[in-house]
């Protein structure tokens, strides 16, 4: 565990020195916490008759819950909100593992902590938890800030409890840190194969592509967003990992690193 410790406070020195890394991990959960708040204040003095872009079978929800005008806009965002603060677990990892893992590659000094009495293993997880432990924080301080402060923008408690529904709770705590683990193992993966950071970087954000298909589907109302949808979607994301994970180990070998890494 102690080296395990001084890998990560390595990782993080490193990492954090570099401006796209640090503005990734402050600023991402910054952007996609404001946005959220300024869309609800946007949509506080919404009359009825606006209600039109929604699908039917929303506002179908919101005439039988007989929400005004207001709270059903506020209420159709809650599940967009939902999928956006699920991109941080996927975004902020990527940008800093592929600086910490395709970075050494290029700079060449990862061979001299192959060196070490460190073992494969030891690596492997100080690189993935230094990764994973910002990105876990950063979505996990963003939405508490945005649950405050979306306390004084809704409409009703009735909006509200809307953001305080199991569903949200299961996505945060569940969902967010399997998709970070899912997002460093990629990176990971992605790793053995470049040699840029930028490569590397924008080959892994494309495991948001199909959040950004549920995000679609989720304002099309074709995909249900409830707390079975998000138990499936862990399922689903923990298996990912765990092949994943084998994958990862197996391709971050110290005899491929020497010979394959170039």
């Amino acid at each position: 565990m102690e080296r395990i410790k001084t890998l990560i406070d390595k990782e993080w020195a490193e990492a954090f020195k570099n401006k796209m890394v640090l503005g990734t991990v402050v600023f991402m959960p910054l952007i996609f916490m404001v946005i959220p708040l300024f869309q609800l204040a946007l949509m506080r003095n919404i009359p009825a008759s606006e209600l039109n872009d929604i699908p039917s079978t929303i506002l179908a929800g919101c005439q039988v819950q007989n929400f005004t005008g207001s709270e059903c806009m506020q209420g159709f965002l809650v599940n967009q909100f939902l999928l956006l603060f699920l991109l941080i677990p996927l975004a902020v990892p990527v940008t800093i593992a592929s600086y910490s893992i395709v970075g050494e590659k290029s700079t060449r000094s990862l061979e001299p902590l192959l060196a070490t009495p460190t073992s494969t293993a030891e690596i492997i997880l100080g690189k993935a938890l230094a990764s994973v432990i910002p990105a876990i924080g950063a979505t996990l301080v963003a939405f508490v800030i945005f649950l405050v402060g979306a306390r004084f923008f809704v409409v009703s408690d009735r909006v509200y409890a809307l953001f305080m529904n199991p569903t949200w709770y299961v996505a945060m705590l569940v969902v967010a840190p399997l998709m970070t683990v899912l997002s460093v193992n990629i990176a990971i993966i992605i790793s053995s194969r470049v040699s840029d950071p930028r490569a590397a970087e924008q080959l892994g954000m494309l495991v948001m592509l199909p959040l950004m298909l549920m995000f679609f589907g989720a304002i099309l109302g074709v995909i249900p967003l409830n707390v079975t949808t998000m138990l499936l979607l862990a399922v689903v994301t923990l298996a990912l990992d765990a092949g994943l994970v084998v994958l990862g180990v197996k391709l971050f070998q110290r005899e491929t690193i020497l010979t394959r890494w170039k």
